[in-house]
């Protein structure tokens, strides 16, 4: 069975996200890709009895297959989380392909943070995510909750903001949240958003 492996992050010191904050959410994050591994597994040894002992699993193993999507969304959505704040920041080139279709999309790359980060601020644990359309050719912000619940069919993420609590729970109190959302966007590196949006293509 092929097994998923956790990515490396060539990961600055960052500003105004500590770096145990960061040791304590690769710990988490690696532990999603070790959770994906493991349902995968069970869901292979559980599919070999039913057909081999004729052991009735098939409740187990849809369970398992529903598992699946949350740890395996947790891995993904945490490596372009971390992808995004490698190399360190970076402004959002205006010649760019990405930087023009934000300015048709929403005016300007202000107008769009603005509403990103209103977003962000949603009550309760999960994500906000860029996503580009290439079916209308158009960017499409959402919430998805948890790692699973929401995620838009046919889309790609170009960004993605780790609002659970884990992500800044070292550095800032929840009721500060919104100092992590632009700590987060400090460090962004828009070239690697850029790179998303080009291999989306």
């Amino acid at each position: 069975m092929q097994k998923y492996t956790p990515q490396e992050f060539n990961l600055p010191e960052l500003t105004g996200i500590s770096a145990k904050n960061i040791e304590e959410h690769l710990k988490l994050y690696k532990g999603y890709v070790t959770n994906a591994n493991n349902v995968v597994e069970k869901i292979s040894t559980l599919s070999e009895g039913m057909f081999k002992d004729k052991e009735d699993n098939s409740y187990v193993i849809a369970e398992l297959f529903r598992r699946f999507a949350f740890e395996y969304n947790g891995m993904r959505n945490h490596e372009v989380y971390f992808n995004s704040l490698s190399g360190g920041p970076k402004t959002l080139n205006p010649d760019s392909a990405l930087a023009k279709l934000i300015n048709e999309t929403c005016m300007s790359l202000d107008i769009l943070l603005m509403g990103f980060k209103n977003m962000a601020m949603t009550r309760g644990v999960g994500w906000a995510v860029l996503w580009y359309d290439k079916r209308d050719n158009r960017l499409l912000a959402n919430w998805v909750d948890e790692q699973h619940l929401g995620q838009l069919n046919g889309c790609t993420m170009l960004l993605a903001l780790d609002m659970w609590e884990h992500a800044y729970v070292y550095d800032y109190p929840t009721s500060a949240k919104k100092d992590y959302i632009e700590a987060f966007f400090a460090n962004l590196n828009w070239g690697v958003v850029e790179e998303n949006f080009n291999n989306a293509q």
